[in-house]
Protein backbone atom coordinates (compact mmCIF):
# COMPACT_ATOMS: atom_id res chain seq x y z
CA UNK A 1 0.00 0.00 0.00
CA UNK A 2 1.34 3.45 -0.92
CA UNK A 3 1.77 6.34 1.49
CA UNK A 4 -1.17 8.65 0.74
CA UNK A 5 0.78 11.64 2.05
CA UNK A 6 3.19 11.45 -0.90
CA UNK A 7 0.77 12.33 -3.66
CA UNK A 8 -2.21 14.51 -4.50
CA UNK A 9 -5.60 12.88 -5.04
CA UNK A 10 -5.75 13.90 -8.71
CA UNK A 11 -2.97 12.71 -10.99
CA UNK A 12 -4.23 13.73 -14.44
CA UNK A 13 -7.18 15.51 -16.07
CA UNK A 14 -8.55 15.63 -19.61
CA UNK A 15 -10.62 18.48 -21.04
CA UNK A 16 -12.82 17.49 -24.02
CA UNK A 17 -12.57 19.68 -27.11
CA UNK A 18 -14.35 19.96 -30.44
CA UNK A 19 -11.74 21.96 -32.37
CA UNK A 20 -8.20 21.24 -31.13
CA UNK A 21 -6.57 24.21 -32.87
CA UNK A 22 -9.11 26.62 -31.40
CA UNK A 23 -8.79 25.05 -27.94
CA UNK A 24 -4.98 25.22 -27.99
CA UNK A 25 -5.15 28.86 -29.06
CA UNK A 26 -7.57 29.65 -26.18
CA UNK A 27 -5.62 27.92 -23.40
CA UNK A 28 -2.25 29.24 -24.57
CA UNK A 29 -3.69 32.78 -24.72
CA UNK A 30 -5.22 32.59 -21.24
CA UNK A 31 -2.40 30.91 -19.33
CA UNK A 32 0.68 31.65 -21.44
CA UNK A 33 1.66 27.98 -21.59
CA UNK A 34 2.88 26.17 -24.69
CA UNK A 35 0.81 22.99 -25.08
CA UNK A 36 2.51 19.92 -26.55
CA UNK A 37 0.28 18.27 -29.19
CA UNK A 38 0.23 14.48 -29.66
CA UNK A 39 -1.77 12.56 -32.26
CA UNK A 40 -2.35 8.94 -31.20
CA UNK A 41 -4.51 7.32 -33.83
CA UNK A 42 -8.03 8.72 -33.41
CA UNK A 43 -7.02 10.42 -30.14
CA UNK A 44 -5.77 13.99 -30.47
CA UNK A 45 -4.20 15.47 -27.32
CA UNK A 46 -2.48 18.70 -26.30
CA UNK A 47 -0.66 18.33 -22.99
CA UNK A 48 -0.29 21.10 -20.45
CA UNK A 49 3.26 21.55 -19.12
CA UNK A 50 4.26 19.15 -16.37
CA UNK A 51 7.09 19.49 -13.87
CA UNK A 52 8.08 16.68 -11.52
CA UNK A 53 8.52 18.89 -8.45
CA UNK A 54 5.49 21.14 -9.06
CA UNK A 55 2.35 20.97 -6.94
CA UNK A 56 -0.96 19.93 -8.49
CA UNK A 57 -1.92 17.67 -11.37
CA UNK A 58 -1.19 18.09 -15.04
CA UNK A 59 -3.52 17.19 -17.86
CA UNK A 60 -4.47 17.55 -21.46
CA UNK A 61 -6.94 18.84 -23.96
CA UNK A 62 -8.35 15.78 -25.70
CA UNK A 63 -10.42 15.15 -28.82
CA UNK A 64 -11.99 11.84 -29.78
CA UNK A 65 -15.31 11.57 -31.61
CA UNK A 66 -16.63 8.67 -29.55
CA UNK A 67 -15.33 9.17 -26.02
CA UNK A 68 -15.23 12.90 -25.18
CA UNK A 69 -17.97 15.54 -25.13
CA UNK A 70 -17.52 19.07 -23.76
CA UNK A 71 -19.91 19.98 -20.95
CA UNK A 72 -20.87 22.83 -18.67
CA UNK A 73 -22.49 20.46 -16.17
CA UNK A 74 -19.73 18.01 -15.32
CA UNK A 75 -16.57 18.22 -13.25
CA UNK A 76 -15.15 21.69 -12.63
CA UNK A 77 -11.37 22.01 -12.93
CA UNK A 78 -9.69 24.88 -11.08
CA UNK A 79 -6.68 26.34 -12.89
CA UNK A 80 -4.11 28.19 -10.78
CA UNK A 81 -3.58 31.63 -12.31
CA UNK A 82 0.08 32.01 -13.34
CA UNK A 83 -0.09 35.78 -12.81
CA UNK A 84 -1.16 35.34 -9.20
CA UNK A 85 -4.28 37.46 -9.79
CA UNK A 86 -7.54 35.91 -10.93
CA UNK A 87 -8.60 39.16 -12.65
CA UNK A 88 -5.66 38.91 -15.08
CA UNK A 89 -6.49 35.43 -16.41
CA UNK A 90 -10.22 36.24 -16.30
CA UNK A 91 -9.64 39.20 -18.64
CA UNK A 92 -7.47 37.06 -20.94
CA UNK A 93 -10.14 34.34 -21.01
CA UNK A 94 -12.98 36.71 -21.93
CA UNK A 95 -10.78 38.40 -24.55
CA UNK A 96 -10.08 34.93 -26.03
CA UNK A 97 -13.80 34.14 -26.32
CA UNK A 98 -14.81 32.69 -22.93
CA UNK A 99 -18.31 33.31 -21.61
CA UNK A 100 -18.66 34.50 -18.02
CA UNK A 101 -20.39 32.11 -15.62
CA UNK A 102 -19.17 33.54 -12.30
CA UNK A 103 -17.21 36.81 -12.37
CA UNK A 104 -14.14 37.11 -10.13
CA UNK A 105 -15.02 37.04 -6.46
CA UNK A 106 -13.47 36.22 -3.14
CA UNK A 107 -14.01 32.71 -1.81
CA UNK A 108 -12.71 33.69 1.63
CA UNK A 109 -9.62 35.44 3.03
CA UNK A 110 -8.02 32.02 3.57
CA UNK A 111 -8.74 30.57 0.12
CA UNK A 112 -8.44 33.58 -2.15
CA UNK A 113 -10.38 34.36 -5.32
CA UNK A 114 -12.08 32.48 -8.11
CA UNK A 115 -14.03 32.92 -11.33
CA UNK A 116 -15.78 30.47 -13.67
CA UNK A 117 -15.91 30.78 -17.45
CA UNK A 118 -17.06 28.61 -20.34
CA UNK A 119 -14.14 27.97 -22.69
CA UNK A 120 -14.37 28.07 -26.49
CA UNK A 121 -15.22 24.35 -26.55
CA UNK A 122 -18.21 24.47 -24.18
CA UNK A 123 -16.55 23.42 -20.90
CA UNK A 124 -16.81 25.33 -17.64
CA UNK A 125 -13.42 25.93 -16.05
CA UNK A 126 -12.54 27.80 -12.88
CA UNK A 127 -9.70 30.24 -12.33
CA UNK A 128 -8.12 30.51 -8.87
CA UNK A 129 -5.54 32.72 -7.15
CA UNK A 130 -4.77 34.06 -3.69
CA UNK A 131 -5.22 37.64 -4.96
CA UNK A 132 -8.11 39.20 -6.80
Amino acid sequence: MSDQNNFNAVGWFEIPVIDMNRAIQFYEAVFGYKLDRHQMGELDMAWFPSHDEAKGASGSLVKHQQFYTPSTTGILIYFTCPSGKVQTEFEKATAAGAKVVVPPRQISPEYGYMAVVTDTEGNNIALHSREG
